[in-house]
């Protein structure tokens, strides 16, 4: 199971190191490292007027993940003017990182780096742009683990 990156400070980390694998239309960012766990800790005032007390924590948090894997989608308005096209590459980003089974423990971070052609694909969640898009994440996501397994 991949978890998702939250926080922009962990994005901002991320996008700061040189891309790691790159195709024509996206790059891919990894830091050998955990989310942040900054978290605001629960007022002591509220905590006192809650009725039930305070719940304790049981388990991991939610948005933690088991295998250490955590993954983030930058898809900008300036490339993708359409929500229903960002959903879509966002969607085939999780797919193609879900598909690597050895895929490296820390921080990914796929960005969407140019538009598609919009002559090519004129409907904004087209079958040939999903399949174009996931071609390419497939083969960008397995050249970035290999290149993660050799560092």
């Amino acid at each position: 199971m991949i978890g998702r990156i939250v926080r922009s400070a962990d994005f901002e980390r991320v996008l700061g190191t040189p891309a790691h694998a790159r195709s024509l239309h996206f790059a891919i960012h990894y830091l050998r490292s955990a989310p942040s766990t900054a978290r605001k800790p629960a007022s002591a005032a509220v905590a006192s007027k809650l009725s039930t007390g305070q719940a304790p924590e049981l388990g991991k948090p939610v948005d933690e993940s088991p295998s250490g894997c955590w993954l983030g989608a930058v898809v900008p308005k300036r490339h993708a003017r359409r929500s229903v096209t960002r959903n879509l590459l966002k969607r085939q980003i999780r797919e193609a990182a879900g598909a690597q089974a050895s895929l490296q423990a820390g921080l990914w971070v796929v960005r969407l780096r140019s538009p598609f052609d919009k002559n090519r694909f004129a409907s904004a969640a087209s079958d040939a742009l999903r399949d174009e898009a996931g071609r390419e994440l497939s083969r960008l996501m397995a050249d970035a683990v290999r290149r993660a397994a050799e560092a």
